[in-house]
């Protein structure tokens, strides 16, 4: 466990946050190509969010709408939500920091997204999708899902670790099986990200991570992003920002504070879309997709999500913890740039 003194401490948790540049691996909410964007994106703007990654697609939904995601954010994020800026490269983070713009790039969430088609991979790199998953909690073509029968990559799953290598997007590994993400994490080239994913060993769901898990990621170089959900961290109706810091400490110790992040995987609760229509977006296609959310994982209970603001309190608890302010400034940002920098082209 982390211990240091902390007698004579002056830097809080607050204001780590606004040394830090901050990267969230990963947003949460439910897009689709008509939604007003500005509300949507705000809540990363009102939390001071430096860089941020949009899902534009998950497995449930038709391969087709990512692409007409993408094309909606692209357009319109210039017209509604001029404080962010879309990048596909570093330099193009630093440019969108000294502008004080948010940067922002794409994920996708899982691998029916390239229709059976490699071709796929480079169009979405090109696009802006930064990070892919194999599978969103049920098998598909190219791997498993954390939640159905771990029958591991496919050939087609291997061909896109390769073609994905080829074009520098960041394999990620969160939502896919075990024997999926330990052979993905021995195939890949590059360094592999768990984008948003918790330790099994301090919460045993499905969705999280085990230690061989932990520990294969680190040995490509990669990072495992922490998130922010009740039910991956273990707690009751509400999130609490100890448990997260408790997660990053658990890894941390585990392979080293260079291996870790935070990614809260974000739900805003209030969504607008573009008829004035007040709700969350996910109702409909949970109504319409049970199996990929089994009741029995847990997923028929509220979900409770820490908000993006409570992030100086997670650095509060692990300034307690003992992390030093270099290692809460890399947790916070600094890890998962490295991983940028090395991967992406």
């Amino acid at each position: 466990m982390h211990i240091q003194n902390q007698e004579n401490r002056e830097t809080s948790g607050r204001e780590l946050c606004n040394q830090a540049f901050i990267w969230d691996d990963h947003c949460g909410f439910e897009m689709t190509p008509d939604a007003p964007i500005a509300p949507l994106l705000k809540p990363w703007r009102d939390a001071g969010i430096d860089y941020f990654s949009i899902n534009v697609y998950y497995d449930p939904v038709h391969w087709t709408r990512c692409l007409e995601n993408i094309s909606a954010l692209r357009r319109r994020i210039p017209l509604e939500a001029p404080w962010c800026r879309i990048v596909t490269s570093v330099a193009d983070i630093d440019a969108a920091h000294a502008s004080r713009q948010a940067a922002v790039t794409f994920d996708i969430e899982g691998m029916n997204a390239l229709n059976g088609r490699i071709d796929l991979v480079q169009t979405y790199y090109e696009l802006g999708v930064r990070h892919m998953l194999f599978a969103y909690n049920i098998n598909n073509l190219a791997g498993a899902g954390c939640h159905d029968e771990d029958t591991g990559l496919t050939d087609f799953g291997r061909a896109v670790i390769d073609e994905m290598n080829r074009v520098g997007m960041i394999i990620d590994c969160s939502h896919s099986g075990f024997k999926t993400t330990m052979e993905a994490m021995q195939r890949s080239c590059a360094p592999v990200v768990f984008s948003h994913s918790n330790a099994f060993a301090l919460t045993a769901h499905g969705r999280n991570v085990r230690d061989e898990q932990i520990r294969a990621c680190a040995e490509t170089g990669g990072v495992v992003g922490i998130n922010g959900l009740n039910l991956f961290l273990g707690d009751g109706d509400q999130s609490q920002a100890s448990s997260v810091a408790r997660h990053v400490a658990y890894m941390a110790d585990l392979v080293g504070p260079e291996h870790v992040g935070i990614s809260l995987d974000y739900d805003p609760p209030i969504q607008v879309d573009k008829n004035g229509v007040v709700g969350n977006g996910i109702e409909a296609v949970l109504a319409d997709n049970p199996d990929y959310w089994p009741p029995e994982a847990g997923y028929d209970r509220p979900i409770d999500f820490l908000e993006l603001t409570r992030l100086p309190d997670v650095c509060e608890a692990l300034i307690k913890t003992g992390f030093v302010d270099d290692e809460i400034i890399n947790i916070l940002g600094g890890n998962f740039r490295r991983v940028a920098e090395q991967v992406w082209k």
